[in-house]
């Protein structure tokens, strides 16, 4: 996933999983030259949203093991990472990188909302955990829009 490699590059480049907030946006913007320091910024934003990093008193702390992300050569970030991902979209994303194929994992999340009548939300989750694909916290997040 292009948002957890863009992520782990700055704390790849450190070493370590804790950093800064400033020195965070100014690996991703003046060194990498990947986004403004604005869209640095969001990308601090989306990143603790989707809980890949805590963020305390500016200082941001990975909640995975950059070291573990590998960065392709030439890799540039598509700035679509910049935005938001609804519960849906991020359960979708759990799928695939758990090996499901996309475009069947849709048509039976949207085959199961019609049949139980419930947000597409709650069936990409029901689908997710039928295959054992763990998305708890997600869950909770499609609990709560219900």
């Amino acid at each position: 996933m292009s948002l957890r490699t863009a992520v782990a590059a700055p704390f790849r480049e450190e070493g370590s999983r804790e950093l800064g907030e400033s020195a965070f946006v100014v690996a991703l913007s003046l060194d990498r030259d990947w986004f403004s320091p604005d869209q640095a910024k969001r990308l601090v934003d989306v990143a603790a949203s989707e809980g890949l990093i805590d963020r305390e008193d500016g200082q941001l702390t990975a909640q995975f093991d950059p070291q573990e992300v590998a960065i392709p050569e030439g890799f540039v970030p598509d700035e679509s990472i910049l935005r938001e991902r609804s519960t849906f979209e991020r359960v979708l994303a759990a799928l695939v990188d758990a090996g499901h194929e996309k475009q069947e994992a849709v048509a039976a999340i949207n085959r199961l909302q019609s049949e139980l009548g419930v947000t597409v939300e709650a069936a990409a989750v029901l689908y997710a955990h039928r295959r054992s694909v763990d998305v708890g916290e997600l869950a909770e997040v499609a609990l709560e829009e219900l």
